[in-house]
């Protein structure tokens, strides 16, 4: 095949793979739920103050949400898009005026799972619009969507114990914090402020929820549990727990932790940009972290023994990422009724008290039966999915491939360099390259499983050219650094990573995420010339490689075919280092 029609063939090729997830049927619901439209781009969530009572004679819920948020820019009419899926129904909707005690009772209209609500403008607007704090309050009730097989499917999981006791739960990713209570279920505006979440229970039970215990308070055969998040916090992490709880805790030490003097600095301006906050004055403090489990009564004694992960956890990554990114939230393992969820400071544990993933280790390797997979993998979120959040759920490889490329460098911070490589190489079994991994934007569709394994063989690779892992390491706690609490998109985090590193990486963000191609060397030899290009790849595609032939070193392919000269002394196997996910060809 001529080459330009060659060009022209992969090329077309790899935009038909994009189009097809592009191309996918999408409806009107699918964009309300996904997209900043015109129901919420005005407004800002600063607070949720959430009460809701659960019923365990009919599994209904019923309450109220207090939203306090910041109106960004007005209109003639301005319309609010609350979001609450159906069965739950909204009761009413109360409007408080700007600087006022005045409230209205607003009108609604409802489609699918939005709920448009009509707000007044208020009659103390200035002829010059300057964007105010304001507040609304959401009463509602209902019985949840029930989850199938959480938290894949997600929604409500009432359940029993094995001592055939109350066991209740959400699954909220993907379906959203809607299914169980009133909101703005876009991922892409977490409340500034935190939340308050108060949830009524029968007395002889316990709730828990994200951020820490600020009160109990009891009344006719029930009590009500506060929690207080102060931090920013994504809807889908905010999630209840109830069930017959008991808990240990232990105090973790961040200046404890041991690490050089070069990178003690790089740790030292992460805290001090952390200490100093973008959110308002709180508590931080890195002398101590609150690091409690709370499990039901007949866990006790396995989770004292299996938590011990949980500090080695907060230790390996610590050094990695940085600081811990909630201290003055506290941290959280917390038994849940399905296998486990990253819930912010409240993170959901159902591996049953095994090492590995329900006992088997994702990477052959035999080094992810070494720790507990629940533990290491959903606390990693805490750095890529809390602190660092995808405004849209198509970015989701930002939470999954580095979390998943987190469990190499567990691995690697207590068995070694080559034991850490061992597992990241032994995920790529479970890669299909089914769709790409970034889905169409603004409809609440996520890309394919492959953002887990592939986006960090990915991210393996990138180390690897950089090949300096003082940098690297420098990269990751500087992602948690500049981005700290905030939602942010693919593009901001590709352009950290080439501007920091000073190596272009955009076209193998490219060719990893938004196609499904593995790109292909080639290569030849000829009397004392090594001949190489690159095929399958996007235009441009440009990853250095490190080889093995009559020596290792490293070679610059380009879709071109490049040629060097031989060594005479070496080994005539040629081999291209097993950290590259590519595919090779030799050719005639």
């Amino acid at each position: 095949m001529n080459r330009l029609y060659k060009s022209i063939f992969l090329f077309a090729l790899s935009i038909c793979n994009l189009q097809s997830a592009i191309c996918q049927s999408f409806t009107h619901a699918d964009t309300l739920r996904g997209s900043n439209g015109p129901g919420r781009d005005w407004w800002n969530v600063l607070h949720y103050n959430l009460n809701v009572k659960f019923d365990l004679d009919d599994s209904s819920i019923s309450g109220w949400n207090e939203i306090q948020f910041k109106q960004l820019y007005t209109n003639e009419v301005l319309t609010m898009q609350i979001d609450l899926q159906d069965p739950l129904t909204i009761d009413s909707f109360i409007y408080q005026y700007k600087n006022s005690d005045i409230t209205v009772n607003c009108s609604y209209t409802k489609s699918g799972n939005a709920y448009f609500v009509t707000l007044p403008l208020s009659k103390t607007l200035p002829n010059k619009f300057e964007p105010f704090i304001t507040s609304a309050k959401i009463y509602y009730h209902g019985k949840p969507h029930i989850a199938k097989n959480a938290p894949w499917d997600g929604g409500m999981v009432w359940t029993k114990d094995k001592l055939g006791r109350p066991w209740i739960s959400f699954a909220c990713q993907g379906i959203g914090a809607s299914c169980w209570f009133p909101c703005k279920d876009y991922q892409g505006d977490e409340p500034d402020n935190g939340a308050t979440i108060s949830i009524t229970v029968p007395d002889s039970l316990m709730a828990i929820a994200n951020g820490s215990l600020r009160q109990e308070h009891n009344a006719k055969k029930n009590t009500t549990y506060t929690w207080e998040v102060e931090s920013p916090i994504n809807v889908y992490d905010i999630v209840p727990y109830i069930g017959y709880y008991v808990h240990f805790s232990e105090i973790h030490n961040y200046k404890a932790l041991s690490i050089s003097k070069k990178n003690q600095e790089i740790a030292d301006t992460a805290e001090t940009t952390m200490a100093s906050g973008a959110f308002g004055k709180r508590k931080r403090s890195y002398d101590g972290l609150d690091m409690s489990y709370w499990v039901l009564d007949y866990n006790l004694d396995k989770a004292k023994k299996q938590f011990k992960d949980a500090g080695r956890m907060m230790k390996a990554f610590e050094y990695w990422f940085g600081p811990y990114p909630f201290y003055e939230d506290d941290y959280k393992l917390v038994d849940a009724p399905y296998l486990g969820m990253e819930n912010q400071s409240d993170i959901a544990y159902g591996n049953e008290y095994t090492n590995g993933y329900l006992g088997h280790d994702l990477s052959s390797s035999g080094w992810g039966l070494k720790w507990d997979f629940i533990i290491v993998h959903e606390s990693a979120h805490e750095w890529f999915g809390n602190n660092i959040t995808s405004k849209d759920i198509a970015d989701m490889w930002i939470h999954e491939g580095f979390a998943n490329y987190a469990e190499a460098l567990f691995t690697e911070y207590y068995y070694g360099k080559e034991a850490g490589d061992d597992y990241v190489i032994g995920l790529r079994k479970n890669i299909v390259n089914d769709t790409p991994i970034i889905a169409p934007y603004g409809v609440n569709k996520e890309g394919s499983e492959d953002m887990y394994w592939k986006a960090a063989n990915m991210i393996h690779m990138i180390r690897q050219v950089i090949n300096n892992d003082t940098l690297f390491r420098q990269i990751l706690i500087g992602l948690n650094k500049t981005f700290y609490h905030q939602t942010v998109t693919t593009q901001q985090i590709e352009n950290y990573i080439s501007t920091t590193s000073k190596i272009d990486f955009s076209k193998v963000f490219d060719q990893y995420l938004r196609t499904v191609q593995i790109p292909t060397l080639e290569y030849k030899t000829q009397d004392s010339t090594l001949s190489y290009r690159w095929t399958s790849c996007v235009p441009g595609f440009n990853l250095p490689l490190k080889i093995n032939f009559k020596g290792e070193q490293w070679i610059k392919p380009t879709e071109e075919w490049k040629t060097i000269r031989i060594p005479s002394q070496g080994s005539d196997k040629f081999s291209v280092d097993r950290n590259f996910y590519i595919n090779v060809k030799k050719v005639d």
